[in-house]
């Protein structure tokens, strides 16, 4: 009598909170959803974008009798991303060659000149020369910093070693570590640490922007595969 009436009981509160209700449960396989298909609708959706972007650019570049468009009846989407890839193709060889130096070089002494441009010119210059380099001056190492005071780490990214007026003066031998924020890895700080003041990472340059992006909620596999009980480095005294 005793079992048949322990059988036929109302469940547990604990017994309750084990077995989701029909609306988590529903709340849980939408969340599951947006995580699946948002990121391949977000970034379809942009490279959408993109190729119109750039087709309606270029087509004002082609001649209307070289524009394959003009005689079908429906437009061909790329068009204009390949017309400006065999664009970019055609001054990268130019620019190779001696007279194409040549004219460059004559190009960047009249910019030279104009003070605003000159100013703005140089800075993208160093920018692209710096991002699509090769050498170990890349963007291409992860650190920690203790920034903004000891015993808080930040995530940067070593863009090279100091140079110029600022080595002379600090009489040190130091790294520039750009410091991204969060979630706009394009704007933050330019710091200058001495090396043995920085904690190197071995997660790569896209590991590391996907970790500041994601405010720290994506993480790298290396980084949580080892002792989750680790403590973080502790700050110098």
């Amino acid at each position: 009598m005793s079992d048949h009436h322990h059988e036929n009981s109302p469940p547990t509160p604990a017994e309750a909170r084990r077995r989701p209700g029909l609306t988590a449960r529903l709340r849980t396989y939408l969340l599951a959803g947006i995580v699946v298909t948002a990121p391949i609708g977000i970034t379809l959706y942009l490279a959408v974008l993109f190729v119109q972007f750039v087709d309606g650019q270029m087509r004002g570049l082609v001649p209307a009798q070289y524009d394959p468009n003009q005689y079908l009846p429906f437009d061909i989407p790329g068009l204009g991303v390949l017309a400006l890839l065999l664009l970019l193709l055609v001054v990268g060889f130019f620019a190779a060659g001696l007279i194409g130096r040549m004219v460059f070089r004559l190009g960047e002494s009249l910019i030279d000149r104009v003070p605003v441009v000159r100013s703005v010119y140089g800075a993208l210059k160093q920018i692209f020369e710096t991002v699509f380099a090769d050498s170990s001056s890349s963007f291409r190492e992860v650190v920690l910093v203790e920034y903004p005071r000891r015993g808080l780490w930040a995530v940067g990214f070593i863009t090279g070693r100091t140079r110029g007026e600022v080595r002379e003066r600090i009489n040190r031998d130091l790294v520039n570590v750009f410091l991204p924020t969060t979630p706009n890895p394009t704007s933050g700080f330019l710091l200058f640490v001495p090396r043995e003041d920085l904690v190197q990472l071995d997660m790569s340059v896209e590991e590391g922007i996907k970790m500041v992006i994601s405010a720290g909620i994506v993480t790298p596999p290396r980084a949580s595969a080892g002792n989750e009980g680790e403590e973080p480095p502790t700050a110098r005294s």
